[in-house]
């Protein structure tokens, strides 16, 4: 805290409103809430006054200060925005005026967000485990490091500057994310599979192609592991989070088709229709029919490349494609249209060739993934930095 910031009670800065209204059955009322961690106040709903349980309900106008009394201690506090003036709220959640001669709102807003603030609401909530309420005169009675009118407007304005650029960095990277790194991946793998080799049907270079069991087993807590579509995604087989059925279910299931390693798993329902991984690890499971068994003979066929072109631009536009089913609510990829794919059957040697080009290409892709995510975190934690520091008086 810089030591030319006097430090103000609360209490001379915020005027507690008691701008109550009566509640009349036949009209309609905008109702809010205040999110946790500094997330802001959003519009909870609009109802009638018949629906509200209460004769009476506090009025709240922009640019107030408002907080949850059960939940200030985790950050539920904020300044009401323009948009939302006039709406109500129960007595749970106190609302006040902030002495405009004194203190700027957004600079109040700011600070509220901060570790520090959320503490001092922390302090002065009381009560049981389940009854903990932000007790007001407490609150009112904390000082706060408070410099000029001046001094709050540059700060408010650095802070908003810095959460723009923050927010545009946030914007370029969830672009990235969702739009060039398929995109990228897809121009980097289609070639690969251009080389004028003869193609033949799936059906022909596979000893199985089959799907899980139709029937929805009984889950139970102790039993054999049971995966669907959920434990797929492109080139990652994801057995971790699963259910699991009884030894009855799991052997009716496995005897229409016991997967083992080296097999490929296809999405066969659904927006994700035709992901595909490989099974890397022996595993005894049983799986639904979201899912597809696909066992390529190896001797013509590596499991490695149909994967590759599984999730490639040519194989994926065929699961999406011509090849859904009809009558279903959602895709839903007929064994007789997989069966029947168009797969290119280039020499085992250059399979294996483009197999080991496409796994480079493929670890670079997820590096660049694992770096985004990286970065996302760290754009997470730099604006609590930022206001730490504009309240330090650093910035």
């Amino acid at each position: 805290m810089p030591e030319h910031w006097p430090l103000v009670q609360l209490g001379e800065l915020l005027t507690k409103s008691d701008d109550w209204i009566s509640i009349k059955p036949d009209e309609k009322y905008r109702q809010i809430t205040v999110k946790l961690w500094g997330q802001g106040v959003v519009l909870r709903n609009e109802v009638t006054g018949a629906e509200i349980a209460a004769r009476n309900r506090l009025r709240v106008r922009g640019q107030q200060f408002i907080l949850s009394r059960i939940d200030a201690r985790n950050g539920a506090l904020g300044l009401v925005p323009d948009f939302l003036d006039g709406v109500v709220v129960s007595s749970d959640f106190p609302v006040f005026a902030p002495n405009h001669g004194r203190i700027h709102s957004q600079f109040l807003n700011w600070m509220s967000k901060t570790a520090g603030f959320v503490d001092l609401c922390k302090a002065a909530s009381e009560g049981t485990t389940n009854r903990v309420r932000l007790k007001e005169h407490k609150f009112l009675a904390f000082k706060i490091p408070l410099p000029r009118l001046d001094e709050q407007r540059r700060i408010v304005a650095r802070i908003e500057q810095l959460a723009a650029k923050i927010q545009e960095a946030r914007t370029l990277r969830r672009a990235v994310s969702e739009d060039s790194l398929p995109a990228m991946r897809n121009a980097l793998f289609a070639p690969a599979f251009e080389g004028g080799w003869q193609h033949v049907s799936l059906d022909e270079v596979c000893s199985l192609i089959t799907d899980g069991t139709h029937q929805t087993p009984q889950y139970v807590d102790d039993g054999y592991m049971f995966l669907s579509a959920q434990n797929v995604k492109p080139f990652n087989f994801m057995p971790e989070m699963h259910r699991r059925v009884s030894f009855e279910d799991y052997r009716a299931c496995v005897a229409r088709a016991k997967p083992r390693k080296g097999d490929i798993l296809m999405t066969r329902v659904g927006a994700m229709i035709g992901e595909a991984a490989l099974i890397d690890r022996d595993l005894d499971f049983a799986f639904y029919v979201s899912l597809a068994l696909i066992r390529p003979t190896e001797e013509t066929l590596l499991p490695e490349f149909l994967v590759h072109w599984l999730n490639s631009p040519g194989g994926l536009s065929q699961s999406r494609g011509q090849t859904l089913g009809k009558g279903h609510s959602q895709g839903n990829l007929n064994l007789k249209l997989l069966r029947r794919f168009d797969v290119p059957l280039p020499p085992i040697t250059i399979q294996q060739r483009i197999v080991v080009h496409l796994d480079a290409l493929q670890a670079k892709v997820d590096a660049l993934k694992k770096l985004q995510a990286e970065t996302a975190t760290e754009l997470d934690a730099l604006f609590p930095s930022i206001l730490d520091r504009a309240f330090r008086g650093e910035l």
